[in-house]
Formats: structure tokens, C-alpha cells, sequence
């Protein structure tokens, strides 16, 4: 177990709320051996599907990001931006929406968002691309409170790294209200190119 987050076998996991995915803990212990750091990749593809489908996020995304933002200290030099990204995305997602974290997940989320700032410079030991650079910025920024920020940064990678198409809100109308042309979006407030 990571510090206080719930532990992977607790039977707790079978009332969390999440979106399109299966077994959360099975997806989470398969983090140590990823090797895959795409988007379509497992099993982020089905962590992004359950834990930030659209915009949304869930009890059980509250309950997976430290299991996340722990496996960076596991991975070391392997860390690779979905590990920053996605606890990143869940923050902002949850800031935007307003959404409540259950009592008896709060503080485990919130210490482990705590830690993403040391995590970082932990992971700085080994050469960085501009999708892990715009990643780490990001999750820093949403540990330190501005969601703002990370959102921006995520934002201005649009160029490096985009968000699987299940995490990304639905765009229906532009500034002032004008129609904008959903074919012609690739990605919505984060990282928008495919890699």
C-alpha cells in the first residue's frame, strides 16, 4: 500500500463510481510494468476511461491518483507523462466541476498530490522530452493549487501530447457563443496532437 491511499484489495473499490473501465485495482498494479506510455496504450487508455471520461472524474479517481502519483517514485528514471498527466487532468477536472472528494479519500488525495512537486524533481534525474517536461509542469502546478496554470501548460502542449479522446469534454459552441466545428477539434484544454 502507498502511504494511506486505499489499499488496492480493499473491498471499498466495489462502491466507487467511475466511468467507462473495469477493475480499477487490476489496472493499478499493472503500473510498475507499463511499458507503454501512449495514450491508446493499457492500461492508461482504460484509466483514462474510467477516471477521466470526458471531463469527468469520479469517487475512484480520487482513490487511484496516489496510486499514480506513488508509481512515480517506483519507476524512477522510467517515469514517462501519463504518471503526471493524468493526476494533473483529475485535479483540474475536479476544480472546474466543483466535484466532491468522499471524506475518507480526501486526505490520501491530497497528500498524495503534495508529493507530485518532490516527485518531479526525483523523476529530473533522467533526460526529459517536451511531453514529460509539459506533463510534470503541469502536475506541479496543480499540486500547488493553480489548475489554472496546469491547465495552460497542458494547454500550450497541444503540439506534443494530447489527452486520450475518452478525457476530453465535448466543445459544442466557441467564444461568444459561436458554433465551432467538432470534426475540426483534435483536443480540448490539454495536450492536443496525438504522439
Amino acid at each position: 500500500m502507498t502511504e494511506d491511499a486505499l489499499a488496492l484489495d480493499a473491498p471499498r473499490w466495489s462502491e466507487l463510481r467511475h466511468g467507462d473501465g473495469g477493475d480499477i485495482p487490476g489496472l493499478l498494479r499493472q503500473l510498475d510494468s507499463t511499458h507503454g506510455d501512449g495514450v491508446d496504450d493499457e492500461p492508461w487508455f482504460t484509466l483514462w476511461s474510467a477516471l477521466a471520461h470526458q471531463g469527468d472524474v469520479y469517487s475512484a479517481s480520487f482513490a487511484a491518483a496516489p496510486h499514480v502519483i506513488y508509481a512515480i517514485s517506483r519507476r524512477g528514471a522510467k517515469v514517462t507523462a501519463n504518471f503526471f498527466q493524468l493526476p494533473a487532468w483529475i485535479e483540474i477536472c475536479r476544480v472546474r466541476n466543483a466535484t466532491q472528494i468522499p471524506e475518507d479519500l480526501a486526505g490520501p488525495y491530497f497528500a498524495a498530490l503534495d508529493r507530485l512537486p518532490h516527485l518531479a524533481a526525483e523523476a529530473a534525474v533522467a533526460p526529459w522530452d517536451r511531453s514529460l517536461l509539459s506533463c510534470v509542469l503541469a502536475a506541479v502546478a496543480a499540486s500547488k493549487g493553480d489548475t489554472e496554470m496546469a491547465e495552460g501548460i497542458l494547454d500550450s502542449a497541444k503540439a506534443v501530447r494530447r489527452l486520450p479522446r475518452v478525457a476530453q469534454q465535448p466543445i459544442k459552441d466557441g467564444p461568444a457563443g459561436e458554433h465551432v466545428d467538432e470534426s475540426a477539434i483534435v483536443g480540448v484544454s490539454t495536450c492536443a496532437v496525438h504522439n
